[in-house]
């Protein structure tokens, strides 16, 4: 068995990590170390943003990035 968060897991190889994502400025984030396809659903159409933080086994951010959207409003 593999320590996947704490101090721990620093010294695992290859590397463990997640990721921590951040759905329009939320003051909370969801935490996802699947390593599968992020799928946000119940959006309202609008601007989006979505920030997404890899991080360490201690949860320390390594790099960021912000993804920008517009949902279309739907054609029913």
């Amino acid at each position: 068995m593999l320590p996947v968060f704490g101090k721990g897991a620093l010294d695992v190889s290859p590397r463990i990590g997640h990721i921590h994502i951040t759905v329009d400025d939320a003051p909370w984030h969801f935490v996802d170390a699947s390593g599968e396809t992020i799928i946000l659903v119940g959006l309202e159409p609008g601007p989006h943003k979505v920030l997404i933080e890899l991080a360490d086994p201690t949860h320390k951010v390594i790099t960021s990035e912000t993804v920008t959207f517009i949902l279309p409003a739907s054609k029913r």
